[in-house]
């Protein structure tokens, strides 16, 4: 199932993101985790897409692994990160001719060691161009682009950054799937600016439960989300305890589900880092209904 028609026919959209890993022994895990996350019947699972491009074959061979092995619907990131357009043509006709039907759009973050985006000869600027792209090449692809609940880190304010996706939306995109984030007030703030904007595709929360506080407080430096004080204080208060700070974390995200199911959302987009423990629970203590079974 595309993207554009996932939010539009089914109740509500589970998807979960997934990232290739570096050895054999990951891989199994990877594998082991899959079957977990077949459990839950999502609407698809997303692959990232290496600093620089540097998994770019691997993620189409994971997409086609989940397809094929798992059969679940898989969606490959692809950026836009030191390709020409024909290289990036290319990619788009190997994830094509593997059965890949679903693209996460995304400009890329700098290749490691460099500080800022630069585009090459030949190649593109920005995740909007990439879309466009991808729907003169592929028009039947569905096709998911980012949005930042607290703004791209990049840009000069949020109205902006809002600008940017509404170019995005533009091009051909058929969703939104947000940055993490802790706060919901600001989650919802933003889909309404958005929806000022004129941005009336699904808009759905991106959410990574806290099992490590350690590890999401380097994460968060690098994207700009903030950890709510309260929340924050709870961790500290465990930062020795990594049990403790597993179950601060997973209380608080299903707490944070089922405010946003409460207000509506369309799904929810799990950054799972390759573990389904905390998600397990997560979804258990949700009552929310899940996809049929179908073709991806």
């Amino acid at each position: 199932m595309r993207i554009g028609e996932i939010y539009q026919t089914i109740p509500f959209g589970l998807s979960i993101e997934i990232f290739p890993p570096k050895s054999a022994a990951g891989d199994e895990s990877l594998f082991n985790m899959l079957e977990q996350a077949s459990v839950w019947n999502p609407a698809f699972i997303s692959c990232t897409y290496g600093a620089g491009g540097s998994t770019r074959t691997r993620t189409i061979d994971l997409c086609d692994e989940i397809q094929q092995r798992f059969g679940m619907t898989a969606t490959a990131h692809f950026t836009c990160v030191g390709s020409t357009r024909d290289d990036l043509v290319e990619w788009l006709e190997m994830a094509s001719a593997r059965g890949i039907r679903n693209i996460m759009a995304l400009r890329g973050d700098p290749p490691q060691g460099e500080s800022a985006f630069v585009q090459i000869e030949g190649g593109l600027r920005y995740a909007n161009e990439l879309v466009s792209l991808i729907r003169e090449s592929f028009d039947d692809v569905g096709i998911g682009v980012a949005g930042y609940p607290e703004k791209h880190p990049e840009a000069p304010n949020l109205a902006a950054d809002i600008r940017n996706l509404k170019r995005k939306i533009d091009a051909g995109a058929d969703a939104v799937f947000t940055q993490l984030f802790y706060d919901n007030a600001s989650f919802l703030s933003f889909r309404d600016d958005c929806e000022d904007e004129g941005i009336d595709e699904p808009i759905i929360p991106g959410i990574m439960p806290i099992t490590e506080f350690a590890r999401i407080k380097r994460i968060t430096s690098l994207c700009g989300a903030v950890i709510p004080e309260a929340l924050a204080a709870k961790l500290e208060a465990v930062q020795d305890d990594k049990d403790a700070q597993f179950e601060v974390g997973v209380e608080f995200a299903i707490e944070q589900c089922q405010e946003l199911i409460h207000e509506g959302v369309p799904g929810i987009h799990f950054y799972v880092l390759n573990r389904m423990d905390a998600c397990d629970r997560i979804l258990e203590a949700l009552d929310i209904p899940f996809a049929d079974e179908g073709e991806f």
